[in-house]
């Protein structure tokens, strides 16, 4: 039986949802057994009488799922799926730890923007302190701003994270 799992072994995809069911989408998954996941932000909204926090999805119209492929279709047949995100012929596969880095800076309090992936690559830092310490990303220049950026393979999307300069150090690469 060990042997079956170590030749599927389960990995993060990216999957494109109807507009506005990312969050549905990955309680139904999650109902059904299937590890989900969609990057939310906290956002404050202002009606005309009143302001308020509320999560929104940080990529819209895009959910991420841990699976095998033998559970490619379950993912489909599920209400609010439309397809998954392909590269070179095949659901693109996204790294463990590219997924991990979303869930941390998401459930941090820095400003976070998703963007298109159209920045030029930056030198790589390091955040020195606070609940992001250890995080590495590239330091980027945005909108004349310094930003931190997180890529994430095969989404042509790019984080922008906004943090103080002085909890920046370089990344030196031996």
């Amino acid at each position: 039986m060990g042997g079956l799992l170590m030749d599927h072994p389960f990995n993060w995809y990216a999957v494109y949802t109807k507009p506005r069911n990312e969050k549905k989408l990955v309680s139904r998954l999650l109902e059904k057994g299937i590890e989900a996941y969609v990057p939310l932000r906290k956002t404050l909204k202002q009606w005309s009488d009143r302001k308020k926090f509320v999560e929104e999805t940080l990529i819209t119209s895009y959910a991420f799922v841990k699976i095998r492929k033998e559970q490619y279709q379950d993912v489909l047949n599920t209400p609010g799926a439309v397809r998954y995100i392909w590269f070179s012929g095949k659901p693109a596969v996204i790294p463990d730890k590219q997924i991990e880095a979303l869930k941390l800076i998401t459930g941090a309090s820095v400003e976070i923007e998703c963007v298109p992936d159209t920045i030029p690559k930056g030198s790589l830092v390091r955040i020195s302190s606070g609940i992001l310490k250890g995080f590495t990303g590239e330091l980027v220049n945005f909108a004349g701003k310094h930003k931190v950026v997180l890529r994430v393979d095969h989404l042509d999307k790019i984080f922008l994270l906004t943090i103080s300069q002085s909890l920046l150090e370089p990344v030196v690469l031996a």
